[in-house]
């Protein structure tokens, strides 16, 4: 009798100990659900900083993970079109299926640019949805972010409380941090920059950054000579400091262009694990403004 009711009460305890898993395809997601969630929840990432979103398999160990878990949280709009699918139907996990309580995709809590007039793939990679890569705005952020704690609550409705006092410090100290990389920032407000790739877009509006050309003619396609050509032509006219590269992207391009012109090279983060110095989202945009500015001098 002693052992059932010692059984009786582990099974209670663990229960009401166990943890939400959280399966989330990048690690921007993965940082916030941890700043959001702390020891309530369980935290696996997909993917790391030095890997490309779009291009990844649907691992045997991915699809494993994705079975087990209580919540998927994702960019969208297309980013993960070629492998997220896949994984859902493997995986067999209905509570991770388009529209149930555990699927959760960033980008539907927040207004898309770049949306295309007309969707011709020949273009290059153009999501339809428009530009998926809002991780690069703070201000996108955290709209995402008290989209994702009200779901966090949906999914363990015992601890909201806690989920809430959570989510009240996280917006506090981000908002604190905004200002403070603002403040910053101020004298990158204009600088000419060429990009690499269409995904620096949300980063240049909100530091007000003056983007005179991009490396890819067509997004996602690696440039030809004749393109990069192109683009010395337009810097003749129009010089700028330097051109953003993300750590995750082949520096052939801007390697080029900085042999061609002199111009710096910046390689940015992108996102969590980008670099050694970017462990969290707070420490992405203290490297990502540091490193913006040494590329100014």
């Amino acid at each position: 009798m002693k052992t059932f009711i010692f059984s009786l009460l582990f099974l209670v305890s663990s229960s009401a100990w166990a943890q939400v898993s959280v399966f989330a395809c990048e690690p921007e997601w993965a940082s916030l659900t941890k700043e959001l969630g702390g020891d309530n929840v369980s935290v696996f990432s997909a993917t790391n900083g030095l890997q490309d979103p779009h291009y990844i398999q649907a691992r045997p160990s991915l699809i494993a993970k994705a079975r087990k878990t209580d919540l998927l949280v994702c960019t969208g709009a297309e980013l993960e079109q070629g492998w997220l699918p896949l994984l859902q139907r493997k995986a067999g996990n209905s509570a991770i299926q388009i529209g149930a309580e555990g699927y959760f995709m960033a980008t539907d809590y927040v207004r898309l640019a770049e949306q295309p007039i007309t969707l011709d793939r020949s273009q290059g990679h153009i999501h339809a949805a428009g530009n998926p890569h809002i991780q690069t705005s703070p201000v996108m952020i955290l709209t995402v972010a008290k989209a994702l704690s009200d779901r966090i609550k949906q999914r363990d409705p015992a601890n909201a409380e806690s989920y809430e006092k959570r989510w009240q410090d996280f917006s506090q100290r981000w908002k604190a941090a905004m200002a403070e990389w603002q403040l910053k920032a101020a004298s990158l407000k204009s600088i000419p920059i060429v990009v690499q790739h269409k995904n620096w877009f949300y980063l240049v509006h909100w530091l007000g950054l003056n983007q005179v050309a991009e490396l890819e003619a067509k997004p996602g396609v690696p440039p030809t000579v004749k393109e990069l050509q192109q683009v010395v032509g337009k810097l003749e006219q129009t010089p700028a400091k330097m051109v953003l590269v993300a750590a995750y992207q082949s520096p052939r391009a801007s390697d080029w262009l900085v042999d061609k012109t002199g111009i710096k090279k910046v390689v940015l983060p992108f996102t969590v694990g980008g670099n050694d110095k970017s462990d969290n989202l707070f420490s992405l945009f203290d490297n990502t403004i540091t490193l913006l500015l040494d590329g100014a001098k």
